[in-house]
Parts: structure tokens; sequence; C-alpha cells
């Protein structure tokens, strides 16, 4: 694997048979322990692959393009490349990062409803031509910045709406107006784009969706358009089950309304879905409080015989690193204590985590039943792919724990085999 040109300084531990992701955990946890106990994050590239895997065997006629925000690790960005994936953009470090990885222009789509000026001109000079647009003052900015664009007309659904109480994409009612205009302005729009939230569990969101697509690509070939691609979006949650049904449901749509016979490319945007189940974050706890609370729910500070001590621990990680990701609503799950802490049989009690700061945001998890811990002991997080690590919403690189990363021998011998295919 060739490395990241603008910063090298990161290398793979290649993982002899026999060495788990538990045993590498443990030995920096050690290490950690000799030293100033800081949190620290372990990346199982093997994990990704597998994802990959799972993606081509699930859902092989739709190309995954991989959104850079859900985490922009440049060894993210390395192996998704070197697996064929495309990368979907939404700014210039992004643009550039995934431009020094060689990948294509034509495999990068630059996201965002409303782009800078800058951007757009940056796009046209980069020649990454694939742009995403659900408006008409976007559309003016395009067609002045960038005239060699290749639209992707963005399409509200329903089940979006809902979740972000905000509508981004046009209506189907408008999309007529904006391909008018488009066409007015020498402008080529060559597909559309949609998303529905994998917290989604209404089938009818996909049926309305690709229909209201297909309406789309109509109206498109009335004004004397050509569109090749449809973008089903990133609705999905990283699990098999899910992807099965998920592909079960758009199988027959896609076959009714975009069949094979009518050179349509579907793609997707799977970002939680690669990462989340490659990182897992282990953090330190250094501070601890105990909350007593009687029959009646009120809470005092002296235990009696009737009452259960409810724990308050504070963590050297938080929302403004490592878990930036619950402010964006992302679900932080319960951690498991690390084996070298605990004993066997211990009673569990009612616990809150929170980061380092006094802010009030920085409750981590709200609620969690662990035993009892001491400060200087060791949570481990699991699927933190998408919850802030390498990501813009970081504080700063020294804020940002070190990740390890590592691969058995097994995946990267298969890695090598995809690189020299692709």
């Amino acid at each position: 694997m060739k490395g990241f040109v603008d910063a090298p300084n990161y290398f793979i531990e290649l993982l002899e048979l026999g060495t788990t992701l538990d045993d590498v955990i443990d030995n920096h946890v050690y290490e950690q322990n000799l030293a100033e106990k800081n949190a620290f994050v372990v990346a199982d590239l093997g994990a990704l692959m597998r994802q990959h895997v799972l993606w081509k065997t699930t859902m092989p006629l739709v190309r995954p393009f991989y959104p850079v925000s859900c985490n922009s690790s440049p060894v993210v960005i390395e192996v998704l490349s070197a697996l064929g994936v495309g990368f979907v953009c939404a700014n210039k470090a992004e643009t550039t990062l995934v431009l020094d990885h060689d990948v294509p222009p034509e495999n990068i789509i630059l996201s965002g409803v409303c782009k800078q000026l800058s951007l757009i001109k940056h796009a046209a000079k980069t020649g990454i031509n694939y742009l995403v647009c659900e408006n008409e003052a976007e559309l003016r900015k395009i067609a002045r910045a960038h005239p060699e664009a290749k639209l992707l007309l963005q399409v509200s659904t329903e089940a979006q709406v809902e979740e972000a109480s905000l509508t981004i994409g046009c209506s189907l009612k408008s999309c007529r107006h904006l391909l008018e205009m488009a066409k007015e302005l020498s402008v080529n729009v060559v597909g559309v784009t949609f998303q529905v939230p994998a917290s989604c569990r209404d089938p009818q969101t996909y049926t309305h969706a690709l229909s209201d697509a297909r309406c789309i690509f109509d109206m498109a070939k009335e004004l004397g358009f050509d569109m090749k691609i449809l973008d089903i979006g990133g609705g999905f949650s990283g699990s098999e089950f899910q992807l099965k049904q998920v592909h079960s449901i758009v199988r027959p749509l896609l076959e009714a309304y975009f069949p094979s016979a009518s050179g349509v490319s579907v793609i997707a945007e799977p970002g939680h879905f690669f990462v989340f189940s490659s990182f897992t974050l282990a953090v330190n706890v250094i501070g601890k409080k105990a909350v007593y609370r009687d029959l009646h729910c009120s809470t005092h500070d002296e235990l009696t015989p009737n009452d259960a001590p409810e724990f308050v621990y504070y963590m050297n990680d938080g929302v403004y690193g490592s878990f930036m990701g619950k402010l964006f609503g992302n679900v932080i799950t319960t951690p498991s204590v690390h084996k070298m802490s605990l004993t066997l049989d211990e009673p569990v009690f009612s616990s809150s985590l929170w980061g380092p700061s006094c802010d009030p945001l920085e409750q981590v998890v709200e609620h969690c039943l662990l035993p009892e811990l001491a400060v200087g002991d060791w949570l481990i997080f699991s699927n933190m792919g998408s919850s802030g690590q390498e990501g813009p919403a970081t504080l700063s690189d020294t804020d940002q724990p070190p990740v390890y990363y590592t691969i058995s021998t097994d995946d990267w011998f298969e890695m090598q085999e995809t690189n020299s295919v692709h």
C-alpha cells in the first residue's frame, strides 16, 4: 500500500495468525498504563474489507461512493480507493485528500446543496465534473463557474424531511423548472440523487423515491437530457440484515423503473456502513462521583441502607474529540470494561459517562449499567468508525487520540490482490 502524500506518519501492523484485535488493545492499554494513560483508537482494516465484500455480494449492481465526511482517515481513503470505491466530497479539503490518492476525478462527486463559488471553481480546475444541485441559485453559480459540470439533481424524500425537520433537495413539482433552467443555461443534468435515512422503517419511502426519480428521468428526456446516473443515497446502517432488507425492497423497483437495458448506472453512498465496525476506541476513567437516590427519587450525598448508588464517570475523551458525532445525533452504545480491570461476578450499577470538560453537552452516555469502576480503569467503545474519528469535527490534531491500524496477514494479501485488479 502506498503512503499518503501529505502525511506519511502512519503504519499498519500486520497481525500474525492467532493474534486478535483484543490482543492489540491489551498491549496498548499496558503501554498506556506505564505512560500517560491517553485514549487511543485501534482500527481493523480487515473489517473495512469485509464490509466491502458484503456490499458487493449483496448489492452487486449498485456501485458504492464513500462520503469522505463520515471518516476522513487517510488509510480508509487508501483502502477504499484500492477496492475501486468512488467518493463523495463536501469541501476542498476532502477533494484534495481524495485526489492525492490518485482517485480519478470521474470517480468523485461534489456534494452539498449550497457550495461556495471558489469550491465550484476548484472542482472545474481539478476536473471534478459531477456536482449535486437542488435549487436555482446553485444552478446559476455552477453555470457561471463550471460550464462542463454534470449535475445530479438532489430530490427530497418524505423520510429525510421528517428526520431532519428540514427539506434538503427539490420537490418533484419544482424539478421541471430546474431542468428547463438548466437547458436554458446549457448545463448538463445527468442524474438524480436522493437520501433515505438508515432509521427509516417504511418500505414505501423507497417506492415513492424511485417512482419520483423515474418521473424526473422522463421529464429530462422530454427536454433533451440523457440521464444515466441514479444515486439512491446513504441509508445503510452497517448491519447485514438491514442491507439485505433494503436490497429486497429496491431490487424489484430498480428492475421495474431502471432495468439494465436502460443503461442507467445505479450508485449509493454507504459511509457509516463501511467504517463503523472498523474503529474501536479505548478511553481512561479520570474521575468518579457517586450519587445516592432513595425510593422517592431524591438525591443526596450520604449513603443510607435503602439506597443504591449511581455513578458518574469522567473520561479523557468526549464530545469535542472522538465522540463529536454525539452532538449530531449519533447514538453512542454502552462500552465494555477492559478485561484487565474486571473481576467475575461484580454487581452492576446505573452509570453515566462524561467527557473531561465541565460543559453540560459533554454527556457521552446518559445511562448504562456498569460494575463500579476506579479512576484509571479503561472503557472500550466498539463501532466508533463514524463517530468523529479523523474527521473535520475534532478540535485539532493534538486533540485526536492516536490511531493504530491493524490487518491480518490473510486480509493484507487479499487486499494486495484486489489492488492489482483495480
